[in-house]
């Protein structure tokens, strides 16, 4: 794909570089408002949540470790396909810890919902759910995060880790994309 091909995707820009920071260091001090120095492990959802959970974990002043878990339910298409695979499971005992996974995009919920059921059955002291971006139109599953640093109409979106087809996940806002 050459560099036009590639900006030709983009629609416009939704949620620019300076509002994403701001909202991270939000996000970052509700954290360590509610961890209160208690033992926090933060739960990236690979591959889309990366970028977040490295920007919110910088934005964390409390003790923190991480983990990742990846799950697909996209492929290399813009339409889930309803069938979520876990692909990468965490290998840390989560129970003396409270968790906070840490997601890219809450859309239809079906993904996250399997992999908060799959946390909460190994007895986290605490659950707590994070997302970059919310999508509540598309929701299928009873799931709501606990905290969401933006609201996002029903339109597919790049950059700040996701992608499509792999491509976009270094643009620094979030933009509307389209075929």
């Amino acid at each position: 794909m050459d560099k036009n091909e590639y900006t030709s995707h983009i629609e416009k820009v939704l949620i620019s570089e300076d509002e994403i920071k701001q909202a991270v260091a939000k996000a970052g001090k509700m954290i360590d408002d509610i961890c209160d120095g208690r033992p926090v492990r933060l739960v990236s959802i690979l591959k889309g949540a990366f970028i977040f959970l490295a920007d919110l974990c910088r934005a964390v002043s409390v003790p923190c470790e991480i983990g990742f878990m990846a799950a697909s339910s996209y492929y290399s298409g813009t339409e889930s396909t309803g069938k979520v695979d876990i692909t990468l499971d965490l290998s840390q005992d989560i129970s003396k810890y409270h968790v906070i996974i840490v997601e890219d995009i809450i859309d239809t919920g079906r993904t996250l919902k399997d992999i908060s059921d799959m946390l909460r059955k190994r007895s986290p002291l605490s659950l707590r759910i994070i997302t970059l971006l919310d999508k509540p139109s598309r929701r299928t599953v009873d799931i709501k995060a606990d905290y969401s640093l933006f609201t996002i109409p029903d339109v597919f979106v790049v950059g700040y880790g996701l992608d499509c087809g792999e491509y976009y996940r270094s643009l620094p806002y979030i933009a509307v994309y389209r075929e």
